[in-house]
């Protein structure tokens, strides 16, 4: 079973590696654009791909300040929804869920 001192520790090491990919990205997508017609094409696909991840990142990011804020308050582990404990599988699988399985899946 996992403690939640063990919980908090995977979301600050999971915070951690999302700020590395996310200085990664900006760094890759402030490097000047090819002047050749075709390499600036892939580029600006590259580009999109990153911005994409880059987004996904930051949402993920905003997810487990949320969780961390509730481990804080007291209330990590417990449906923001509709108040029950989240069971510990699913916070193993998913440290940052703020939902129990029944109110995940109405969103």
């Amino acid at each position: 079973m996992t403690t939640l001192e063990e919980r908090r520790e995977a979301l600050l090491a999971r915070l951690a590696e999302l700020d590395s990919r996310l200085h990664a990205i900006e760094a890759e997508l402030d490097v000047p654009v090819s002047k050749d017609w075709e390499e600036a094409a892939v580029e600006q696909e590259d580009d999109e791909v990153l911005e994409a991840l880059g987004e996904q990142s930051r949402t993920e990011v905003r997810r487990i300040r949320a969780a961390l804020d509730r481990i804080r308050k007291g209330e990590y582990g417990y449906c923001v929804e509709c108040g029950t404990e989240i069971a510990p599988a699913r916070l193993d699988l998913l440290p940052a869920t703020p939902f129990c399985a029944a109110c995940a899946a109405k969103h």
